[in-house]
């Protein structure tokens, strides 16, 4: 299966495109749309705390330390590049669509 155009393989692991809806009812990982990654977390955009739990909630689905997931443009932004170091594109494919 072809990767998707949201990940993007580097020499340290793997760059995701993401847009974040903050404020959702639940958190989850929803579908692509176009070239980002639509996930959905329950924290309010105030304080990092939406950024916060994207980062867990990545970790949480790809079963790894939240210190492999790091944010690296968006910060404010819902549109967010994430960094998955140590990870190929395939395997995060794998483990984000259940």
């Amino acid at each position: 299966m072809a990767t998707p155009s949201f990940l993007r393989e580097t020499a340290g692991g793997t760059l995701l495109a993401v847009k974040l809806q903050p404020r959702a009812s639940k958190s989850e990982i929803g579908e692509a749309l176009g070239e980002e990654l639509k996930i959905k977390v329950t924290a309010p955009p105030v304080d990092a705390a939406a950024n916060q739990a994207l980062i867990e909630l990545l970790a949480e689905t790809l079963g790894c330390s939240r210190g492999k997931v790091e944010l690296v443009r968006g910060h404010t932004s819902r549109h967010k590049t994430v960094m998955l170091h140590g990870f190929k594109p395939d395997e995060v494919r794998v483990k984000i669509s259940g």
